[in-house]
């Protein structure tokens, strides 16, 4: 099958731009439960905000923007963490007829300073004064007339509540004219890809690629969207899938809780106790490996490795159940299913809060295995793919058809297409029209399908299953062509290997790097006995403590056994990098592969004496 399309659930007729979202949820419910908001200090409970009350937030701040001077089509930066002011800053430059430009706030001030040029920004708001002055001083650097930086930190002047205060006298007249202003094919935002195969790119997403995506999805998932359920938002609002998020969540009435800090998300679960969460596939590959590292420290690593196998056997009758097939299951099966559920797989649903009833993974590949885990400890994992590009998820399981090792079918109102190349190939509701540069759009799109850059197939249901990127193929001196993807997923299952890159192209053979996990190495070498410096360095240095490789060869060996010998691994080097440098890795902890091979040259070229 080359090509797999699913018919749009919604209509986007009655609805003029993203902000009528938020009015027709006010009007059907405006009392229930919008957002869950932490206090400021330490020890204060979370409170409720309806969606009323988040609907006057957003209003009063849009008339700031407009007593400020901002005017329709102006584009406005937010440069913040993950919290709740994102939201009512994100729809009050909507309601002033704004275009919102998302920042992640661990850019560099060269990257700053190129997003607010690019993209024309007027206004800016940041999470905190320090943001507020990175952004000011970006703002200076333009040549145009602009209205300052002001930021959500309560305790500085220059704030929110400041702009809240100037926009007193703007009338509720201006203010609906305004939100009016925009229709379905303005430009709702600019997101800055991420820069992981070359120069940043700035997409224009229309209100029409949000409205589109946000109606379909939500009546896609209604199973999971809805009145009664609840999530945790810690991924990067100025990343395109969290944002969709959010307004999906908003738009049906699912309350939502932000966390600016991923550490605590754990420790914070068991409160707000969420029947949906968004995640990227480490931090599955974490809650495992955590539960392997406390059954080890209690000697039941053999235990362990027995209900593991179990959940993933438990997964993959679910999953023949889900096409139809008989699952087959034996006495033994359910009887070992139901003792390890009450001595592992209970504790690891009420790790993450014992009311998930589905994980969306997203962001990169997820093993196959791990997902049949989760499946099987009563936790799915619906894995999708999406681009910024695509406005987040191109496609996706549904519940009671999930497969593991694939990314699901079109969503509705998407097409899906494979080239004679392998590449995928999009078109529809959600993807974009081109870049804020035409000079960027070179190459962008075939046929009116946008080239997604990544390689996969269709199986026979339509479903779409990825096979890597076309800018990571290697081809080797001796003319082999190799997709490292299925080899680097292979290993990044360990949980020692925070990053695997596969390196050959030109070479006889094939070898790699292997990115440490601070974290659990030092936590695996403690229990070892171990001494192993992780120091953050600009450098990528090779790590040469013999037990420790000792312990990766075994990984590297089981990899291996899963290929063609042509796609085997011959040499590896371990090493360390520091994961916490954004011209590494960007703000969704993806490897840029060009600057890796670029630091680690010389332990590469080791690889090859």
């Amino acid at each position: 099958m080359l090509e797999s399309s699913t018919p749009p659930l919604a209509d986007l007729d009655g609805y003029r731009n993203v902000t009528d979202l938020l009015v027709a949820r006010v009007t059907a419910a405006p009392d229930h439960v919008a957002f869950e908001v932490k206090g400021a200090n330490v020890g204060d409970a979370w409170r409720p905000i309806t969606t009323r009350e988040f609907l006057g937030q957003v209003r009063a701040l849009a008339k700031g923007f407009i007593a400020q001077g901002v005017r329709a089509g102006d584009a406005i930066a937010i440069m913040a963490p993950t919290r709740y002011e994102w939201a009512v800053a994100d729809l009050a430059a909507w309601y002033a007829g704004a275009v919102v430009v998302p920042i992640y706030e661990t850019s560099s001030p060269t990257q700053v300073n190129a997003i607010i040029a690019d993209a024309d920004v007027r206004l800016a708001i940041g999470g905190t004064s320090m943001h507020a002055v990175l952004l000011q001083s970006a703002l200076t650097h333009t040549e145009r007339i602009t209205l300052g930086a002001w930021t959500m930190d309560a305790a500085v002047s220059g704030t929110l509540s400041d702009l809240v205060a100037r926009g007193a006298a703007v009338t509720d007249e201006e203010l609906e004219a305004r939100r009016a202003s925009a229709t379905q094919d303005d430009p709702a935002t600019i997101v800055y890809t991420s820069g992981t195969t070359g120069e940043p790119k700035g997409v224009v997403l229309t209100h029409r690629n949000f409205l589109g995506q946000v109606l379909n999805i939500a009546a896609a998932y209604r199973e999971i969207v809805n009145e009664q359920g609840n999530t945790v938002i810690f991924l990067p609002l100025a990343h395109v899938l969290a944002r969709g998020l959010q307004l999906i969540c908003l738009a049906s009435g699912m309350r939502i809780a932000h966390l600016s800090d991923p550490s605590t998300v754990v420790a914070t679960l068991d409160t707000l106790r969420p029947t949906f969460l968004v995640v990227v596939p480490r931090v599955l590959q974490k809650i495992e490996a955590v539960a392997a590292a406390k059954a080890s420290d209690k000697g039941l690593t053999a235990v362990w490795e027995k209900a593991r196998a179990t959940a993933i056997a438990w997964g993959r009758r679910a999953e023949r159940v889900d096409a139809g097939l008989t699952p087959g299951t034996s006495l033994g099966l359910r009887l070992r299913h139901r003792l390890y559920d009450a001595v592992f797989y209970r504790r690891l649903r009420a790790v993450m809060g014992g009311r998930v009833d589905y994980i969306l993974s997203g962001g990169a590949a997820l093993d196959s295995e791990l997902s049949l885990f989760f499946r099987g400890i009563g936790v799915p994992v619906i894995e999708g793919y999406g681009l910024t590009e695509t406005t987040a998820p191109l496609t996706g399981n549904l519940p009671g058809r999930i497969a593991s090792g694939s990314v699901g079918s079109p969503l509705p109102g998407l097409t899906v297409r494979i080239s004679d190349e392998g590449e995928v190939l999009a078109r529809g509701l959600g993807v974009f029209s081109g870049y804020r540069n035409p000079a960027h759009d070179d190459g962008a799109f075939i046929d009116g399908f946008f080239r997604t850059g990544d390689l996969g197939h269709l199986d026979d249901q339509g479903r779409l299953i990825l096979d890597g990127r076309l800018k990571d193929v290697i081809v080797t001196s001796n003319g082999k062509t190799i997709v490292p993807t299925r080899w680097e997923s292979v290993v990044e299952a360990d949980p020692l290997v925070s990053h695997a890159v596969m390196v050959g192209e030109g070479k006889p053979y094939l070898s790699a790097l292997l990115v440490l996990d601070p974290e659990q190495t030092r936590a695996w070498a403690d229990a070892e006995g171990l001494s192993i410096p992780l120091l953050a360095e600009t450098d990528i240095r090779a790590v040469t403590e013999p037990t420790l490789r000792a312990r990766l060869q075994r990984t590297v060996d089981a990899a291996n056994a899963l290929v063609a010998r042509s796609e085997q691994v011959r040499r590896f080097s371990v090493v360390f990098a520091d994961l916490d440098d954004r011209g590494l890795v960007t703000p969704t902890m993806k490897l840029k592969r060009s600057v890796v091979l670029h630091r680690a040259a010389l332990t590469v070229e080791d690889l090859y004496l």
